[in-house]
């Protein structure tokens, strides 16, 4: 039997980090965990898991996150408009891309 996995968030969606509290955008997308078996501890691997490009005090980091970790964040008051042009590309319909990581 074939497991189908949906992700939730798409490339280029901000995203926050629901225990962590960092904000973010997608930058790529694994349907299940991509790392060593037992890696995940209690959370599961059988989910969509997320590289996100994260924005914190002392700059960006990337991060590996599941798909229960992650929530929607409309709001953008953590990123300003001039970090945004630095570090991000936008498309028409509002989705950021890295401008130092390609997109596959």
């Amino acid at each position: 039997m074939t497991q189908s996995s949906f992700a939730r968030f798409g490339l280029g969606q901000i995203v926050r980090h629901r225990d962590a509290g960092f904000r973010g955008v997608v930058v790529d997308v694994d349907p299940v965990f991509a790392g060593p078996a037992g890696a995940t501890g209690a959370i599961s691997p059988d989910q969509p898991y997320y590289q996100v490009l994260a924005l914190g005090e002392d700059g960006g980091f990337m991060a590996y996150a599941p798909e229960d970790a992650l929530e929607h964040d409309p709001e953008l008051a953590a990123l300003t408009r001039d970090a945004e042009r630095k570090l991000f590309t936008r498309d028409r319909s509002g989705h950021h891309a890295p401008r130092a990581q390609a997109i596959h």
